[in-house]
C-alpha cells in the first residue's frame, strides 16, 4: 500500500514538475515577443502583462499562454496577432534606416561638441531608456548597425570618424531598439590616449582595440541590465 502511495506521489510530482517547466518555457516564449516596455510576471492562474508605457496591466491565462509552446500555428498565429493588436508585441524589433543613422550621428556629434562629452553622457537616460527586450541583439544586426555608424562617420568631414561619436550613436540606437548594451571609456597610458566604444552581441562600435591598441575600460554605461 505503502509503494503503491510513493508511486502515486512520485507521478504527482513528475506531472507537476513538468507543468512547471512548461509554463516557464512558455512564459520565456511569450517575454521573447513583448515589446521592450513591457514586463511579464507570473500568476496562480496565468501571467500579468505590465505595459509601463501606456501604464496598464493586461492578464493572460495559462492555457492561453502554454500556446505558445504547445498549441497549433494557427493558435500560437492567433496569440501573437492579439498581443500585437494590445500594442504589447511587435513583429520583430525595428531597426534604423541607414539615414536615420545618419542623423543620429551628426546629431550626437553636435551635442558633444556643444556641451562636452562628461555632460552629453549625463543625457544618456534621457534618449537611451532602461527597459530592455528579453532576447539578445544579435551578432549579425549589430554588425550591420557597425558599418552603417562607421560608413557614414568616416565619409563625414563633420564627423571625421570621432569614435566618442560612433559609440554614443551605436549605444543610444541599441537601447532605443530595447536591446542591451554597455558604452566603455577606456585609457592607455603610454601613450596616453582615451577611447571609447560601445558593445552589444558581441561586436563592438567602433573596436575596442583600434590599430591592436587596448585600453583598459575606466568608465562603463550599461543599458537594460536586469
Amino acid at each position: 500500500m505503502n509503494r503503491a502511495r510513493r508511486s502515486v506521489d512520485a507521478q504527482r510530482a513528475d506531472h507537476g514538475g513538468r507543468a512547471v517547466t512548461e509554463d516557464t518555457d512558455a512564459l520565456v516564449a511569450m517575454t521573447r515577443i513583448l515589446s521592450p516596455q513591457c514586463r511579464v510576471t507570473r500568476m496562480s492562474g496565468g501571467a500579468l502583462i505590465a505595459d509601463w508605457k501606456r501604464t496598464r496591466f493586461l492578464g493572460m491565462a495559462t492555457p492561453d499562454i502554454r500556446k505558445l509552446t504547445g498549441g497549433s500555428p494557427a493558435e500560437r498565429i492567433e496569440l501573437v496577432s492579439g498581443l500585437i493588436r494590445a500594442g504589447c508585441a511587435t513583429d520583430r524589433p525595428k531597426e534604423h534606416s541607414d539615414a536615420e543613422v545618419g542623423v543620429w550621428l551628426r546629431g550626437v556629434h553636435l551635442l558633444i561638441s556643444t556641451l562636452g562629452f562628461g555632460r552629453a553622457l549625463r543625457l544618456l537616460p534621457l534618449a537611451a531608456p532602461d527597459y530592455a527586450r528579453a532576447d539578445p541583439a544579435s551578432e549579425e544586426a549589430v554588425a550591420r548597425l557597425k558599418r552603417a555608424v562607421q560608413s557614414h562617420s568616416r565619409g563625414s568631414w563633420f564627423v571625421n570618424g570621432d569614435c566618442k561619436t560612433e559609440a554614443v550613436t551605436a549605444f543610444v540606437l541599441l537601447r532605443r531598439r530595447g536591446l542591451r548594451a554597455a558604452l566603455h571609456v577606456g585609457l592607455r597610458e603610454h601613450p596616453f590616449a582615451l577611447h571609447a566604444w560601445t558593445s552589444s552581441g558581441g561586436v563592438c562600435i567602433p573596436d575596442a582595440s583600434p590599430r591592436g591598441h587596448g585600453f583598459v575600460p575606466v568608465l562603463t554605461i550599461s543599458g537594460g541590465a536586469q
